[in-house]
């Protein structure tokens, strides 16, 4: 049983951080190899795909989120918005553009950020680095956003922001952090920088967790099934719950808040723990 409580834990910590800009794959390698360390359920290889995996409950949360807003993108339903009909309308050129740096860099340097990158070193260094950006976006950002919602967001917007997520490949440093600091950077409002981030994560976390399937498939088996269901039913839950909740608050409280407790996160795992 200690195997499920551990998945139902990792899935936890994935559903409520994945869509918070303080990195979920920062806090589950923290949780685990720092909580966890002394039982180490199943080989390395699985363990991270596990990490990986269950982000496909988080996945599944955003898709119920923004389920008319995907029905637009893929074409099964009109858009009667009134920035569509003002001009404006998120296409799925404007996704695809957005998650390709990302994705091109992923599929390229994924070996290395498995073999080198999951440690809590690493973590520490990202936590710090984004809480660090986070604060500039919040400081220097335009003090009237140009676009107040994701329909104005334009393909050079999109490519901006997605050359920020690329940043996030490093762990701790959190794809949703550098995403909305880089979109308020570029004149996005808080709450239209959130909601491309959260659209734009789909075919970027589905892609990652499907290459990683791929690559380590020959390390499972029907002992680790029921840890990774815990795991994605978990964080799939926990996910649906953040995700709302946090889009509610984005506009009022902004990034500082988050990026203080980075600060604080990462201070105590340096003193108490490495």
């Amino acid at each position: 049983m200690w195997d499920i409580f551990v998945a139902f834990v990792l899935g936890i910590v994935e559903g409520l951080t994945e869509f918070a800009p303080v990195s979920s794959t920062g806090h589950m390698i923290l949780v685990d190899d720092m909580i966890f360390q002394s039982k180490k359920l199943f080989s390395p290889e699985v363990a991270n795909t596990f990490k990986v995996v269950i982000q496909l409950g988080s996945i599944l949360a955003v898709v119920i989120v923004f389920k008319e807003r995907f029905f637009n993108l893929l074409g099964l339903k009109k858009d009667r918005s009134e920035d569509a009909e003002q001009g404006y309308k998120l296409s799925l050129k404007h996704v695809i553009v957005g998650m390709m740096p990302a994705a091109i860099l992923g599929f390229l340097f994924n070996g290395y950020i498995d073999e080198h990158l999951f440690t809590a070193k690493t973590v520490v260094i990202g936590l710090i680095a984004g809480a660090i950006l986070m604060l500039a976006a919040d400081w220097f950002r335009p003090s009237r956003p140009k676009v107040k919602t994701v329909d104005q967001i334009t393909y050079k917007h999109a490519i901006g922001i997605g050359l920020f997520q690329c940043i996030a490949l490093w762990p701790g440093f959190s794809r949703s952090g550098s995403t909305m600091s880089g979109g308020v950077l570029l004149g996005l409002g808080h709450r239209a920088a959130a909601d491309f981030t959260f659209i734009m994560a789909v075919p970027v976390m589905f892609g990652a967790s499907a290459l990683s399937l791929v690559k380590h498939w020959d390390s499972f088996t029907m002992d680790a099934l029921p840890f990774f269901i815990v795991g994605f039913i978990s964080a799939f839950i926990f996910a649906l719950i953040s995700i709302r909740f946090f889009l509610k608050l984005i506009n009022k409280i902004k990034l500082v808040p988050f990026a203080i407790y980075r600060i604080v996160l990462a201070a105590i795992i340096y003193f108490f723990f490495l």
